[in-house]
């Protein structure tokens, strides 16, 4: 039996037995719970998206796009082309959901911001952007690691370069079509990477 003394101190290590089993299961949940690029890859793996039925690629694609959502740009960016795997086989509509479900926060007011600069800040947005992700494809293909974006990087053509500079990205995204939209998404996230850390977004 024990003493009033010893009472107290088995109560203290009972509850600490218990806050740290508490913790420690929290942990676990929370790992398991997490989302990473390895399974995004092994839910796209496990998904045979051509033959599912109207329901469930709805329920799929959502899926993945809160998946997607979860990581950050740079892992999102990595995943680029297993994700067009799945892009490839969606219908038109299924397409604009997905974009818009998986455009980042902000994105929208970056498009605002940049329509807001004149023609030489567009194209030093677009010219660090670009130089940004050629910089990491870069350091992949030194690696030994194949480009997210594809073999070429992200590359613009002079005249989308100039499109882009001049008209701004508000007429030249609605008008792109959701392949050319998702082609872009890349270059187009680290334009709203490059503009947030130049405080461009905030800037009068």
């Amino acid at each position: 039996m024990l003493s009033p003394r010893q009472r107290p101190v088995l109560l203290a290590l009972t509850a600490l037995v218990l806050i740290w089993a508490v913790a420690f299961a929290g942990y676990r949940i929370a790992r398991h719970a997490t989302v990473t690029p390895e399974k995004v890859r092994a839910y796209l793996s496990s998904v045979d998206f051509s033959h599912l039925s109207a329901a469930d690629r709805a329920d799929a694609i959502a899926k993945l796009a809160a998946m997607l959502n979860a990581l950050t740009l740079e892992e999102r960016q990595s995943l680029r082309l297993e994700r067009l795997a799945w892009f490839n086989e969606m219908t038109d509509a299924e397409k604009s959901k997905f974009l818009e479900a998986t455009l980042p926060t902000g994105f929208k007011q970056m498009i605002s911001a940049f329509e807001d600069m004149p023609a030489d800040k567009r194209k030093h947005v677009l010219d660090q952007a670009m130089k940004k992700m050629q910089d990491a494809n870069d350091k992949l293909a030194a690696g030994g690691q194949a480009s997210p974006q594809g073999t070429n990087g992200p590359v613009l053509s002079p005249e989308l370069q100039e499109q882009v500079t001049k008209i701004g990205l508000q007429s030249f995204y609605s008008q792109s079509s959701a392949q050319t939209k998702a082609e872009m998404a890349p270059l187009l996230e680290e334009m709203q990477r490059t503009m947030e850390s130049g405080r461009m977004l905030r800037a009068p």
